[in-house]
């Protein structure tokens, strides 16, 4: 295992942002860490890029405790936290330079591990960071956090805030670096990014619902799945949630995906339930779980 996490827990003041969380990450894997912000995602990838220290618990990255063995540590990660945090009046490649004098290197060294993505900014060398488009600043940081050559890569919600097109690329070239042998762990809020991963852990509440590959999480859910709508979605919500049989409903772009108590409750029930209570162009139908529904599910568990 590239990464182990045994039992950290970590608390600020009166909060627990990490309670008794254990996972294991295996060399070459593209891990992700999947939950919503305030989960304790930050908390976790902070210690284990020494950053802080766990009030509880061990860990080690490739085979170096996190807290004994730090000095040793931080040559061997890549670390691009959440926020954009080079240095925004330096240039690009005075901040590419920087980066590689501090862990003893150049950017000629190890430009073969940067080539794609630096390449892509490389036009705008002399521009200063601070004046970049977001998906330019998340190329450069990523492009520093390389250039030292590191075995493993730490990214702390990479994608937050950049468009669409931008998070494709990123991911893509995420996939480019895992096949020259590199392990990746990346946080996430984004549910759609964790079927990009090999495997995932599920984070709520500084607890680790489930770890596990995106396949067999979603087999996981085990309810089944209805897809329903009306002219009046406010209201839908409502009358859904107030039925007897209803066990969880919740809004998922234009339908609502509910699951009932009862498995063998029928779509001309749940349209004709609709109907008397005056809702009009209701559409049932049967759809299948994604990796947010079983999160809800876990996340509804978790706080009964």
């Amino acid at each position: 295992m590239m990464i182990s996490v045994g039992n950290i827990e970590k608390s600020y003041g009166e909060v627990k942002a990490l309670r008794g969380v254990s996972l294991e990450v295996k060399e070459g894997e593209l891990f992700g860490l999947i939950g919503p912000d305030g989960a304790g995602k930050t908390s976790l990838i902070r210690i284990l890029v020494t950053l802080l220290k766990p009030d509880v618990g061990s860990a080690t990255v490739n085979e170096l405790d996190v807290v004994k063995d730090f000095r040793k540590l931080r040559n061997q990660i890549g670390y691009m936290p959440g926020r954009f945090s080079l240095y925004p009046d330096l240039t690009v490649e005075e901040n590419m330079t920087f980066f590689a004098t501090v862990f003893g290197t150049t950017i000629e060294e190890n430009y073969h591990l940067v080539k794609d993505i630096y390449q892509q900014i490389e036009p705008f060398k002399e521009r200063l960071a601070g004046r970049l488009s977001g998906g330019m600043k998340q190329k450069l940081a990523l492009s520093c956090a390389l250039i030292h050559a590191p075995k493993v890569l730490v990214l702390d919600e990479p994608t937050t805030g950049v468009d669409a097109v931008s998070r494709k690329e990123f991911w893509e070239m995420l996939k480019r670096l895992q096949k020259m042998g590199i392990t990746i762990l990346v946080s996430t809020p984004y549910m759609d990014e964790a079927n990009l991963c090999d495997r995932v852990a599920l984070i709520q509440d500084g607890k680790i619902l489930t770890i596990d590959t995106p396949e067999k999480v979603t087999q996981s859910f085990g309810h089944k799945l209805w897809a329903i709508r009306s002219d009046n979605m406010y209201l839908c919500i409502r009358h859904l949630r107030e039925h007897s049989e209803s066990d969880s409903v919740f809004a998922f772009g234009e339908y609502l995906h509910v699951t009932w108590k009862d498995q063998d409750m029928q779509a001309d029930e749940m349209e004709k339930y609709l109907s008397d209570l005056g809702h009009t162009n209701v559409e049932v139908k049967r759809t299948e779980p994604g990796i947010e529904d079983v999160f809800m599910d876990l996340m509804q568990k978790h706080d009964n």
